[in-house]
């Protein structure tokens, strides 16, 4: 039976191939190369080396287009990349055949935080030039990437407590035995008992940490790492991304990289995504985990329109027909009209509400009706009648139940337009757990990488390779002229510029 049969090894090759034979021109490497290209490396103010002693530094564009093609075909591990280096044609291709070692593509990640989030900026700017941005209808939220610090490593006052405990339930056994232990014995007790005392002072350590941060928790592994909720009970050590996504073609549009929960999330959000679209005409969706008073109020004031998932009332009357939601608000005249047609007036003091999260302002409404009231105990519990409290924020509270009510159908869309990146970064790209260590910067790095390449990914798309090739071609022409431009970046270019149906094609290379 014949096979069909390949090249010998060791036959000589006349003619071998060049680079740019090996990486076909509708290749998408060569769309990440014009992307980096295309910009202006002081706007974006990477770190680089500028001693003139040792070593020249790499060029940052390189590395930016080392990082980007890893991040698109899920590959974020420098030790990876560095290995890519020497085995991948296309990377071969994309990087001119440097190699560097595994530390520099790392430090480059970690040194460039800000820069990083510019190039992410610029794949907006791009989404926008190409009306991809619709601006009316946004969708925000948030998922947890699990850090790189296990639950053992991550410890709370109770945790510590527990621990501390132990050891000393240990520490007496120890020295209650070694009281009566031979010489053999003895040794090995004063061993444990030695073990113990500095497991002791680690944890008195850590005791100490969390009285002068304040903090109620802390991790070893990565500092700024908290352990979160993930889903229902589930926690998980990690960070809590938060993401804004625009709905025409679910491109995200900022991101933002912290330790905390939601609840206070959605105002500074909202007045950065301002700022991205250019004014406040939009309406925002959130789940009920960002239900919060004052971000409705922040909302509200900045004149954006906010539909955010209503909890469920964490009290109820004896019978539903009486819960709160049942009471009548007179603006005009501030009282509830009670189901019974009584009405529930106010003294208008306001009384302070903690929570535990946050601290507002309420105001007590009830009536003396409630004694004689023959449905009293469908209503309360309560010996002295019925109270209700209003919040400061009940006006803009109750603004976003009707704007839910009013449009049921576009608070539908919310899921569908947040998830859509998640699910393809999580459950596509495996990208579920943040891959630097320590602090939440270099983790905003490693999130700002993630979200270029997803934007770059639904650029390519939605767009088409030619069509993007020819537009980041354009870019780089009018920013630096086909002089300025090396040799590789120049035969890349000129099969765009020269094309029959290129709007390039007219310019005159001088």
């Amino acid at each position: 039976m014949q096979y069909i049969q390949g090249n010998n090894r060791n036959q000589a090759v006349l003619f071998p191939k060049c680079l740019d034979e090996l990486v076909d021109q509708d290749n998408e490497v060569r769309i990440i190369d014009l992307f980096v290209e295309s910009i202006k490396l002081e706007d974006f103010k990477f770190i680089i080396k500028s001693n003139t002693e040792g070593r020249p530094a790499y060029d940052p564009k390189d590395l930016l287009k080392l990082y980007i093609y890893g991040y698109l075909n899920s590959m974020r591990s420098s030790r990876v990349l560095e290995k890519e280096c020497h085995r991948n044609t296309e990377v071969m291709w994309l990087f001119k055949d440097l190699t560097p070692d595994h530390n520099t593509i790392s430090n480059f990640r970690r040194d460039n935080e800000k820069a990083i989030r510019k190039v992410f900026q610029y794949t907006v700017s791009i989404a926008k030039m190409f009306d991809l941005i619709g601006g009316k209808l946004i969708a925000g939220g948030s998922t947890k990437l699990r850090a790189q610090n296990s639950k053992k490593n991550n410890y709370n006052p109770k945790k510590i407590e527990r621990h501390l405990a132990y050891i000393n339930a240990k520490l007496d056994e120890y020295n209650e035995a070694l009281k009566t232990a031979d010489q053999d014995n003895k040794a090995i007790l004063e061993n444990q008992i030695a073990k113990q005392e500095n497991r002791k002072q680690f944890y008195n350590n850590l005791t100490d940490q969390l009285e002068q941060s304040g903090e109620v928790q802390i991790s070893t592994s990565d500092p700024e790492s908290r352990q979160l909720i993930t889903r229902n009970n589930i926690t998980e050590v990690g960070y809590n991304v938060q993401s804004t996504v625009d709905a025409t073609h679910c491109i995200p549009v900022d991101y933002k990289v912290t330790n905390e929960n939601d609840s206070k999330a959605m105002g500074g959000m909202l007045r950065r995504a301002k700022v991205i679209i250019g004014n406040s005409d939009f309406t925002a969706l959130y789940d009920k985990g960002y239900h919060t008073g004052s971000e409705l109020k922040t909302a509200c004031t900045m004149g954006v329109n906010p539909m955010v998932a209503i909890p469920g009332v964490s009290s109820f009357a004896p019978d539903p027909c009486y819960n709160y939601d049942q009471f009548i608000y007179d603006e005009n005249n501030d009282t509830f009209t009670c189901p019974q047609g009584q009405n529930l007036s106010t003294n208008g003091q306001w009384y302070k509400r903690n929570t535990g999260r946050s601290t507002y302002k309420v105001k007590h409404y009830k009536t003396n009706k409630c004694q004689s009231c023959p449905v009293k105990d469908l209503c309360t519990k309560n010996a002295n009648g019925r109270l209700l409290e209003r919040s400061e924020y009940a006006p803009y509270i109750e603004q976003n139940k009707h704007n839910i009510d009013a449009y049921p159908e576009t608070f539908k869309k919310r899921q569908e337009i947040v998830e859509h990146p998640y699910g393809i970064i999580k459950r596509q790209w495996g990208f579920n757990y943040i891959m630097t260590k320590k602090t939440i910067k270099r983790a905003s790095a490693d999130v700002g990488l993630i979200f270029t390449a997803f934007n770059l990914r639904r650029l390519i798309n939605i767009i088409g390779k030619n069509e993007f090739k020819k537009y980041l071609g354009g870019l780089i022409l009018s920013a630096f002229g086909l002089k300025t431009l090396n040799r590789s970046i120049r035969s890349n270019m000129l099969p765009l510029i020269f094309h029959p149906i290129s709007p390039y094609s007219q310019i005159k290379v001088a």
